[in-house]
């Protein structure tokens, strides 16, 4: 702590005599995505007992502080709230396993039957990180969602497919920046259009994949629209 200046030597004495000194005591470790160095790191999770000092000898309780998240490669401290936001590796798993969601949503609207849409949605999933994604397993998954009775047999994008997409899209959307959520969308919109036209249930799945993405309904109809336009 730097010394006080005051006006004469006993409130400058005063500060270097007393202080306030913090022990830390380790509760919990982990991984998460460290602000301060801007990804990956092993993390501490911390509780503090606070102390008076006199002469930097703890004396009187002064009570507890934290919990904090201690990083171990910068050693920062940071509120708990750093770990609501997941590591890179957690982030790239959530959105790959998003759009293989979204994919077979689309296709269960009607494009499964089109080998265009299949291979449109398999080379999308693919490069969302299922390397070996292929246009039959895509079709054998919506095939099985139709024979699981009431996935999406009396609605366009059915309760289990919408259930399914908000479980995947929702934990995703608060850490997508807006352009991502709408690219997310986009790619979505481009399965649908494969082999033609959107038809009404294409159009409610991706408007239910909208919604799980918090896009509010104006701009998906603008987004529906733009991705029909040749680029």
């Amino acid at each position: 702590m730097l010394p006080v200046r005051g006006r004469d030597g006993r409130a400058t004495r005063a500060v270097r005599i007393l202080g306030i000194r913090t022990a830390w005591t380790p509760v919990g470790d982990g991984e998460f995505f460290c602000p301060g160095c801007g990804g990956d790191r092993n993390y501490q999770r911390l509780t503090g007992r606070r102390r008076l000092t006199l002469l930097g000898v703890p004396v009187l309780p002064r009570g507890t502080t934290g919990p904090v998240v201690e990083c171990a490669a910068c050693r920062h401290h940071f509120g708990t709230e750093v770990l609501d936001h997941p590591t890179t590796r957690r982030f790239s798993a959530m959105l790959r396993d998003a759009v293989h969601t979204v994919a077979l949503a689309v296709l269960a609207a009607g494009g499964a039957g089109s080998r265009t849409a299949l291979e449109t949605a398999a080379g999308t999933v693919r490069a969302a990180g299922f390397a070996d994604c292929t246009e039959d397993q895509l079709a054998a998954l919506v095939e099985a969602l139709a024979a699981d009775t009431g996935r999406y047999t009396e609605q366009p994008c059915g309760a289990g497919l919408t259930i399914e997409l908000h479980e995947a899209l929702d934990p995703l959307a608060p850490h997508l920046a807006p352009a991502g959520r709408e690219s997310l969308l986009l790619q979505a919109a481009r399965i649908a259009l494969a082999d033609g036209p959107y038809t009404p249930a294409e159009r409610d799945a991706l408007a239910t994949v909208g919604a799980a993405l918090t896009i509010c309904a104006d701009d998906v109809t603008r987004l529906l629209a733009a991705a029909r336009t040749p680029s």
